[in-house]
């Protein structure tokens, strides 16, 4: 996560809510950093069983709200929102499988242009 791989890829329907998607990519332990839509009830429920810290932005109307926090977190989250500027908005096909698999294309893409940007270590078994 520290130079932006993609570890994890899911697609959901645009019909269902971030909060709700979260729980096929949280991660077993460590921090969830995410915008808003990672401060509802759902979320935190699948952050809190998965074993993480949430680092979610809380919305403005909340009573939890600390300003500074949330800008902190912002910061944190910055570098890493690149990674998802740059992925294709559109979708090729049609079907959730079909799009699943150009999203995993596209993060497995983006991971090798991303390992020759910071001139990464051979891949192992591979020959020149």
């Amino acid at each position: 996560m520290r130079r932006g791989f993609i570890n994890k890829v899911a697609v959901t329907p645009a019909n269902v809510p971030d909060s709700k998607g979260l729980k096929h990519i949280c991660p077993d332990s460590g921090m969830v950093v995410g915008d808003k839509a990672y401060s509802e009830r759902p979320a935190q429920e699948v952050i809190a069983r998965k074993g993480c810290h949430s680092g979610a932005i809380l919305k403005n109307n909340m009573k939890r709200k600390n300003k500074d926090k949330d800008r902190w977190l912002s910061s944190i989250r910055m570098p890493f929102e690149g990674v998802f500027a740059h992925q294709s908005k559109t979708a090729r096909y049609r079907g959730l499988v079909k799009i699943q698999f150009q999203a995993f294309l596209q993060a497995i893409a983006f991971n090798f242009s991303l390992l020759v940007r910071i001139k990464g270590p051979p891949l192992v078994g591979a020959t020149s």
